[in-house]
């Protein structure tokens, strides 16, 4: 098979896990400064920690995929 019999659950750790720590260093670690007015100061807490947890369960799923074989 073409990349391999695990591309879609390798693919969706990469995905869920890159959605789970960026969205959750937007919360912890806001930029110094603003670039312009468009952007803003700080990323909306409450979406970006759903989002973060939406990351996290396809990190976790996709890893629980993998084990199980």
């Amino acid at each position: 098979m073409f990349l391999g019999e695990d591309l879609l659950p390798y693919l969706v750790l990469a995905f869920g896990g890159a959605l789970c720590v960026g969205n959750f260093l937007a919360v912890v670690k806001p930029p110094d400064r603003q670039l312009d007015q468009d952007n803003l100061q700080r990323a909306p807490v409450g979406r970006s920690l759903l989002y973060a947890g939406i990351g996290l369960v396809a990190a976790i799923w996709a890893l629980a995929s993998l084990i199980s074989g």
